[in-house]
């Protein structure tokens, strides 16, 4: 957080708990989507007790409701992840051997414009699949170390040719 105290950063308008504190720091601190279970975990990690998966869930619809956290699934997954609303937007590259998320510097779709002039953008979704440097060293030493993208759910890519799509 930057030099604010917790009740300078702290949004308005949602009764303060500690339990909504707590993913609030949690959140605040992250700077990579998070699941409802990552998020308890590291609640955990911190000695933290009297939690439930569930009250995690709970705190994070209320602050999705109040558009304080950014709500997506990555492709071929069920599970929602959630990230601080900060005002921008970020794409990932994600392992798919470690699911490692690494955000893009730059948005891809910066200087995609659309030439129908019936249709209006109001967001889009970029996800980027491949291998973590840690990962790809692995496979130099031991490929069948790593998951086939064709074994991710929803990859259209093949093993064999990977610019051809399914």
């Amino acid at each position: 957080m930057s030099g604010k105290s917790f009740a300078e950063s702290y949004p308005s308008g949602i009764k303060w708990t500690k339990q909504r504190k707590d993913v609030y720091h949690i959140l605040i601190e992250t700077g990579e989507p998070l699941s409802a279970q990552e998020i308890y975990n590291r609640i955990l990690q911190r000695g933290q007790t009297g939690y439930a998966v569930s009250t995690i869930y709970r705190i994070l619809t209320a602050f999705e409701e109040k558009n304080m956290v950014l709500k997506s699934t990555l492709m071929g997954e069920d599970t929602a992840l959630y990230m601080w609303n900060r005002g921008e937007h970020l794409h990932y590259a994600i392992c798919l051997n470690c699911r490692k998320k690494i955000p893009l510097k730059v948005c891809p779709m910066k200087h995609v414009r659309i030439e129908e002039e019936a249709f209006t953008v109001t967001g889009h979704r970029v996800e980027i699949y491949g291998y973590c440097n840690g990962c790809a060293e692995q496979k130099n030493t031991n490929p069948r170390a790593l998951t086939s993208p064709k074994s991710v759910p929803g990859c259209a890519f093949r093993d064999s040719n990977p610019g051809q799509i399914d």
